[in-house]
């Protein structure tokens, strides 16, 4: 659990599946493994590895039971997945996944969108996913998107996220990783957010998710760690958005997160050089791909 007292921060590296699940081209099996070792052996020790929904719905996340299968398990490192259903939540047990996620949305309008029911319906289905995990010992943490404002409804209260939070902990979901899917918070809107989160949710129970479409992400982290959140996701190289969301042009990038922390004097045991590597590569490989495609 996070030391909210002290200067060490919880980086969740989401690239390899928030991050690649936008791409329209499709990522080979061997990118997809290099990009996870690269990003382990930088010392990234939460990494959202895969993805266990229909490919019908996220083509880029099939295989992910090959990818569990291909990574370099490094001592140490948590490789987590998502899990919308009890069907994905048996695939990531078998694939040997050591924590899972389940992803809610605080939008009525946004959750019908994605994953095609209401917010209510959404915790109904996602309760026996985490009661099963839970009692196959594995940790599950809980997603809250559309915190900051939803790209069919605008503005989303504070309380209805409360809400949401609240019913996923009450699940037994560890940590809430709250998810400003459009990327349009500011540190003024963060503020309202976390003042009423934070009334009745612990800090280290809470972890900052933004997307940098309005380039004020790197603002918000600042904001959210002055106010006691000790975890942030982020996505090497910037990648991703959300292919439900158009515009959410992209995760906040490892990168300019490790550079916020280490300037501010967190510590984060991550190596910036190995990341900004794996940037490298990752983007390389994108790269390839569209020219291939253009041929």
């Amino acid at each position: 659990m996070p030391d909210t007292s002290g200067r060490r921060v919880k980086v969740v590296e989401v690239g390899p599946r928030d991050g690649l699940q936008n791409e329209k081209l499709s990522v080979p099996l061997g990118a997809k493994v290099e990009l996870i070792d690269r990003l382990s052996r930088a010392g990234l020790r939460f990494i959202e590895a895969a993805s266990f929904v229909s490919p019908k719905w996220v083509p880029q996340m099939a295989g992910s039971a090959e990818v569990m299968a291909s990574i370099e398990r490094r001592p140490g490192v948590c490789y987590s997945a998502l899990t919308p259903n009890l069907q994905g939540l048996d695939a990531a047990l078998a694939a040997g996944c050591d924590e899972v996620a389940v992803f809610g949305a605080a939008s009525e309008t946004f959750s019908q969108r994605n994953i095609n029911c209401s917010v209510a319906q959404s915790l109904d289905r996602f309760r026996p996913v985490v009661q099963k995990a839970l009692e196959a010992g594995v940790p599950v943490r809980g997603y809250v998107s559309c915190v900051l404002g939803c790209p069919y409804e605008g503005d989303i209260a504070p309380e209805a996220v409360l809400h949401v939070a609240q019913a996923l902990l009450a699940m037994g979901c560890h940590e809430i990783s709250l998810g400003d899917t459009i990327g349009r918070g500011t540190p003024e809107s963060t503020r309202e957010l976390l003042e009423v989160c934070l009334r009745d949710i612990p800090g280290e129970r809470l972890a900052g998710h933004f997307h940098d479409t309005g380039g004020m992400a790197q603002a918000n982290v600042c904001l959210a760690l002055d106010m006691g959140l000790r975890t942030f996701d982020s996505a090497v190289a910037g990648l991703g958005g959300c292919p439900y969301a158009e515009g959410a042009s992209g995760n906040l990038a490892t990168e300019k997160l490790l550079a916020t922390l280490h300037a501010r004097g967190y510590e984060t045991g991550v190596d910036m050089a190995g990341v900004q590597a794996a940037g490298r590569y990752i983007r390389q490989v994108l790269s390839d791909l569209r020219r291939q495609q253009a041929a």
